[in-house]
């Protein structure tokens, strides 16, 4: 059975897990430790209304975060409530899932991606480079079951992924390729080798988030067979 948006929600919290999260009223609230939006962002445990919004806005303020929602699949009201004060949308990012079998059909060539957990020196230069600074990979380093990935090509570094394990679904992270090596195919090998590790841990499917502005990641995940499930956003306070 194809997992739904609600389970790949789980999926990314335990693959990208913030560095504490509780429960507090009608929320969900995680300190992100500077790991970024998806690690810091309050959810909704169920219905809310306006008058539960500045209980969160006070714990967030309190541990040093900007106040910061996720908006997913059936937050419809709380969206509009946020909306009419004064948060700013940003980040709509688009879930993908395929089964895991989709992506096994082709070996890889050989010396092409590496399976490596820790992150050697080059990955992280990598990673630092596209963005993903020490506080993501101390994210990377807080999930249970996980791997990084290294792509070598033109016999050179040519990118690397971040993989996790969670109810039978792999979860691909913080994909980053070098600049000179893009355009290649590398991004598609890491994205198999993924694949190749989840299923020998038992995973049956392989998911991915993308921001909807990222039109050549998007276009690479519908090449490949992936289908879109769901989607969220986040609202930022103006302040």
């Amino acid at each position: 059975m194809t997992p739904d948006a609600a389970t790949l929600y789980d999926v990314c919290e335990a693959t990208w897990p913030p560095a504490r999260s509780w429960a507090e009223g009608a929320w969900t609230l995680r300190d992100g430790a500077g790991g970024g939006k998806r690690v810091s962002a309050a959810t909704a445990l169920g219905d809310v209304t306006d008058s539960d919004i500045p209980a969160a806005e006070a714990a967030m303020r309190e541990i040093g975060q900007r106040p910061l929602f996720m908006i997913r699949e059936g937050d419809g009201a709380l969206d509009s409530m946020l909306a009419a004060r004064g948060y700013e949308l940003i980040d709509e990012v688009q879930l993908y899932v395929a089964p895991i079998d989709l992506l096994t059909d082709v070996p890889i060539p050989r010396v092409t991606c590496f399976t490596i957990w820790e992150p050697l020196a080059i990955m992280t230069e990598i990673w630092a480079a596209g963005g993903v600074g020490s506080a993501r990979l101390d994210v990377m380093e807080r999930a249970k079951n996980k791997t990084g990935i290294l792509a070598r090509w033109n016999e050179k570094p040519g990118g690397v992924a971040y993989v996790g394990l969670h109810d039978g679904v792999t979860m691909v992270h913080a994909v980053e390729v070098s600049p000179h090596q893009r355009n290649q195919g590398v991004a598609q090998w890491m994205m198999r080798a993924a694949a190749f590790w989840g299923a020998k841990q038992g995973a049956t499917h392989i998911a991915v988030l993308c921001v909807t502005e990222n039109k050549p990641a998007n276009a690479l995940y519908t090449k490949l067979g992936f289908t879109p499930v769901g989607t969220y956003h986040y609202r930022q306070s103006p302040e």
